[in-house]
């Protein structure tokens, strides 16, 4: 018998905590202003931590889940792909609810009901054949992503919502290619994450693994944007890109550090070997894989190492972050809605609180309930709970 085809325990907690951490650094991101005269670049020093780390992290971790949720997917994969599928639409569509709202926020949901769709053809792979798929999706995606993005007059940036099912073929460019969170790219996460997933996440000596995998991944491709950008003719190929306008390095610097908006310039192809959050660049797609493989193993070794302390609770609410994001974009949409260190502070203790309570209850966040029931209307063989 495989491992994919035994009853596992019910959830792997140090995915839930890594999880409230992705969730953590997503309102930091959101909350804290990016300028400032003494972080590095003219940026905000925890917004450069968390820019672009944090959705990543929560992409590879939505792959996992995906897998952590299938590991029977063999025993009737067309039952489980329908499942993920119902999942996926209900996704989605809390995705277009929330970008009705002028919450000032790029909705991610929207686009993760499309990423889970990726997964389908794949749902019963292995870790293996999952790594290699990752590594050349992260490789060869930015390539192509560039290459198309050519030919294609990039709409303007959308929050999708219902009212863009008029233009489907403008929504679907920006889902899949132009957008905040294009699919084509992120795909690299999705397929890591369920790689990830594949493994043994219970044994001792997977954690510290991963760990080590994820900084080297993270330190190289540092060192290779740095390298790249280092070079007199690639910062003058960089800033000569009609797309960039800033006419010096310090300028352009500091739009890196601040991050793009989900897409690099197609200029010059030296733009795949920068590192800037959001861009999709190959560099990008490595580092952030990277970093979100290094805090999953921190957990999975932090939980196993201090088994003793209550991180059921502590992490419950990286167990209902489909109810807390979304609660925290209705409220950035309300009057209720300030910015700031404070507003940082009260969101992550309110999250932390009402995952803790839920988890002590024990309860699942209604979000949650919500998309489990519906997409269990879908028959599954063999259907014994899942760990995630």
């Amino acid at each position: 018998m495989t491992r994919d085809q035994t009853a596992p325990p019910a959830r792997v907690v140090a995915v839930d905590l890594a999880r409230a951490v992705a969730l953590v650094g997503m309102f930091a991101a959101h909350l804290v202003s990016p300028s400032d005269p003494n972080g590095v670049g003219g940026v905000d020093n925890l917004f450069q931590l968390v820019a672009g780390r944090s959705s990543a992290l929560f992409a590879l971790l939505a792959g996992v889940g995906i897998a952590l949720s299938t590991t029977r997917a063999a025993a009737d994969p067309w039952g489980h792909r329908g499942r993920l599928a119902v999942r996926a639409g209900v996704v989605a569509a809390l995705g277009l609810a929330l970008g009705s709202f002028d919450s000032g926020l790029a909705i991610i949901l929207t686009y993760y009901g499309v990423l889970f769709l990726c997964a389908l053809p794949v749902l019963t792979w292995g870790a293996r054949p999952l790594a290699v798929l990752a590594t050349g999706w992260a490789l060869l995606a930015p390539v192509a992503s560039m290459l198309l993005r050519r030919q294609v007059e990039a709409p303007p940036k959308i929050v999708p919502s219902f009212v863009h099912l008029a233009d489907p073929g403008t929504l679907l460019t920006e889902l899949l290619l132009t957008g905040y969170y294009p699919v084509l790219t992120w795909g690299a996460y999705l397929f890591a994450g369920m790689a990830v997933g594949r493994l043994d996440l219970r044994r001792p000596a997977v954690g510290p693994r991963l760990a080590l995998v994820g900084a080297g991944l993270a330190a190289l491709s540092v060192a290779v944007s740095t390298l790249v950008t280092s070079s007199p003719s690639v910062r003058a190929a960089l800033l000569a890109d009609p797309r960039r306008p800033v006419t010096d390095w310090a300028g352009l610097d500091g739009q890196i550090r601040r991050g793009l908006f989900g897409t690099h310039p197609t200029g010059t192809p030296w733009w795949l070997g920068v590192w800037a959050p959001h861009s999709g660049s190959i560099v990008d797609l490595v580092h952030t894989t990277g970093t979100a493989i290094l805090v999953l193993g921190l957990a999975l070794w932090l939980v196993r190492s201090t088994a003793a302390l209550p991180w059921r609770v502590a992490a419950g609410a990286g167990a209902m972050t489909l109810t807390l994001y979304a609660t925290h974009a209705v409220v950035l949409a309300s009057p209720l809605g300030a910015r700031g260190t404070a507003a940082l502070v009260l969101h992550t203790l309110l999250a932390l609180s009402v995952g803790a309570l839920f988890a002590s209850a024990p309860a699942r966040g209604p979000l949650e309930q919500m998309v489990s029931s519906v997409a269990g209307v879908v028959p599954v063989r063999d259907d014994r709970p899942s760990r995630s």
